[in-house]
């Protein structure tokens, strides 16, 4: 019973306090496994990140291990667990632009030998939903889940041109600045060239990557539209120079963008045949 003089009000507020401290565990818990997610494997990485004591960090950590959610190397640290895993393949699952975009995707690369990205814009990146390996054995730093700015991707490419013109500027500067930000990615064309080269894409519907993103891989990207005709995906194909000569590129332009187009149908999408480049 609440002693004399005591403020009701302060009685009715008391059950919200371990609710705002639940929320509070949840967020750090979550930011603790993007920590992870992001490369940072050590209890001194993720405490000074999080700005939490490496003694709550450890216990943190543990309680995730036991569950699952982590998975801990000895002398190397920690790694994203089975349980997060099976999650992801889940929501993957759930998300049915992967699951109808999977067959043309694949017919794509065994048609081609190269790799086929599926994506979709958040924010000023493309985020990397689904890929098929090549099968001449190489290897890129392109994979699922991965986010990479719009401007240099032949992917990002691909849905700039759904996209209105005033926002492309701004996508290169984000672009630009990251691209500053790390000597080794290749520079991108000067904003008008850019430009120029983004109008050109616009027209026939297909986009290229010119090694704008990783040194040695070009690409080759289609957007994909959905029944109000949005452009809400992309696809492209990557592979190295030496696989993609300038004619080769122009070869696969309309085959990359007849499968992107597949898909789109297969959302609902339906071409307007007045329409160039279907704008």
């Amino acid at each position: 019973m609440a002693g004399i003089g005591a403020n009701p009000l302060d009685a009715q507020a008391s059950p919200e306090k371990p609710q705002a401290s639940g929320t509070q565990t949840l967020m750090r818990g979550l930011a603790l496994l993007e920590c992870v997610a992001a490369g940072i494997g050590d209890v001194k990485g993720i405490a000074a990140r999080l700005g939490t004591p490496r003694s709550t960090t450890h216990r943190m950590l543990n309680s995730l291990t036991q569950d699952g959610y982590l998975h801990h190397v000895p002398y190397k640290g920690y790694l994203l667990g089975p349980k997060l895993i099976a999650l992801g393949m889940r929501a993957l699952e759930q998300r049915p632009l992967v699951a109808i975009a999977r067959p043309h995707i694949e017919e794509l690369a065994r048609q081609t030998g190269d790799t086929v990205h599926l994506g979709v814009v958040e924010g000023a990146e493309v985020f990397y939903l689904d890929k098929i390996p090549n099968t001449r054995g190489l290897e890129m730093r392109s994979r699922i889940g991965l986010r990479m700015p719009l401007a240099s991707t032949g992917l990002g490419k691909a849905l700039l041109l759904g996209l209105p013109r005033e926002r492309w500027s701004e996508l290169y500067e984000h672009a630009l600045r990251l691209t500053a930000a790390a000597p080794e990615r290749p520079p991108l064309a000067p904003w008008p060239e850019f430009e120029s080269r983004l109008a050109a894409y616009v027209d026939r519907g297909w986009s290229f990557d010119l090694e704008e993103n990783e040194i040695g891989i070009r690409c080759v990207g289609a957007p994909i539209r959905d029944v109000r005709n949005q452009v809400v995906a992309a696809i492209s194909v990557a592979s190295a120079v030496p696989y993609m000569p300038d004619e080769r590129m122009e070869e696969l332009g309309p085959v990359v963008r007849a499968v992107a187009d597949a898909i789109s149908k297969d959302l609902g999408w339906k071409r307007d045949e007045r329409a160039s480049g279907h704008r």
